[in-house]
């Protein structure tokens, strides 16, 4: 089978942790709310960190660029843009060189759609720009270490880059319960690198949840 994949050098590898069939995540026998912002609160249930080693649970082979370190800029300031919708605050932009070509933020409340994660949009709208569904010579930039849906969608955009913030340890597929972008036993590795402005994307989740508990 034919893989396609980013050089040794270019990123590091580290193998998916074991999977424990029997564990059961903590409180997932709660009656959980079945829709609106108050179900995100459930559904969701982030876990986000900032003070996580990325040095030795992300990997990476280099620092993020200036260009993907506005670019994260950017996604945050999309990531605001779902708070006016009682959306989780994440925002995704995609990087074709040193150009944004799509910009998107969470839209599962606005538009009742469970795939509505911004980095799915982001990819979409990304795809529709250049014209092809392979995006090898684009970087997503994300506040929020992906889910398994959204790095499945990466793997399946053949995505040249991924540069995230704030890992997510409750639902990170990304470093945090498994690397879906570093596993050899798929068609397609992506070049990764984390723990980018993650201060600040794990601050805006953690204030939206807050002001859920509050509420």
């Amino acid at each position: 089978m034919h893989r396609t994949a980013a050089s040794q050098s270019d990123h590091c590898r580290f193998a998916p942790p074991a999977l424990h069939h029997d564990h059961q995540p903590k409180g997932s026998s709660r009656a959980r709310p079945a829709h609106g912002p108050v179900a995100s609160l459930w559904l969701y249930d982030l876990h986000v960190t900032a003070d996580l080693p990325t040095t030795s649970r992300y990997p990476s082979s280099r620092e993020a660029t200036g260009i993907e370190t506005s670019a994260m800029s950017a996604a945050l300031d999309e990531a605001r843009l779902a708070l006016g919708h009682g959306d989780v605050p994440v925002g995704a932009v995609v990087l074709v060189g040193d150009e944004i070509v799509a910009r998107r933020h969470n839209e599962r409340e606005l538009s009742r759609d469970p795939t509505a994660h911004a980095e799915v949009l982001a990819l979409r709208d990304a795809a529709a720009a250049i014209g092809s569904w392979r995006l090898g010579d684009a970087t997503l930039v994300v506040t929020l270490e992906p889910c398994a849906m959204c790095a499945g969608a990466c793997i399946s955009a053949r995505l040249g880059r991924l540069v995230f913030g704030a890992p997510d340890t409750k639902a990170g597929a990304c470093g945090s319960l498994y690397n879906l972008c570093a596993d050899p036993r798929l068609n397609h590795e992506i070049a990764l690198i984390g723990g980018v402005a993650a201060d600040r994307s794990a601050e805006m989740v953690e204030g939206f949840f807050q002001a859920l508990r509050r509420a």
